[in-house]
């Protein structure tokens, strides 16, 4: 069902703000360097005030991703001044020694989305909603035909 309260569901669905990136490394050994780096980042980004949420996602050969979920943009940003965050992105962006590619993108959450059953602060019911969202071109979503 259509909602603004998020409140009984997970972590990651009550964020505002989300992070997405990536690194393609070198080789594996600048993977395993990258190691003791990423763990204290890791530490800082966990005690920081407005972190909600992350996961880790590789791809072949050598690129391994983030995605992290914060309050809001405020939040994600704070996290990106840290210390070992800096000290990360340094590393990693040292000519083409260390890593020879990578992104990040920051999205914030719209304000109203969707939940059911237990996730669901209005009522447990598990329902479908009964028209589509309406597109940027619509005034009204189409009903939803069973």
């Amino acid at each position: 069902m259509r909602t603004r309260d998020f409140s009984q569901a997970p972590a990651q669905a009550r964020a505002g703000a989300m992070f997405i990136g990536a690194t393609r490394y070198r080789s594996p050994l600048a993977i395993l360097r990258l190691w003791p780096v990423w763990l204290r980042m890791l530490r800082d980004l966990r005690r920081m005030s407005g972190y909600r949420w992350h996961t880790v996602y590789w791809e072949f050969p050598f690129t391994l991703g983030t995605i992290a979920f914060f309050a809001d943009r405020d939040a994600m940003l704070r996290f990106a001044r840290s210390r070992h965050h800096r000290r990360l992105m340094m590393w990693v962006t040292d000519g083409t020694r260390n890593a020879t590619a990578g992104y990040i993108r920051l999205y914030t959450a719209e304000p109203d989305g969707y939940s059911n059953g237990a996730w669901r602060a209005e009522s447990t019911e598990m329902a479908h909603i009964p028209t589509f969202t309406p597109l940027g071109t619509e005034s009204t979503g189409p009903a939803v035909r069973r």
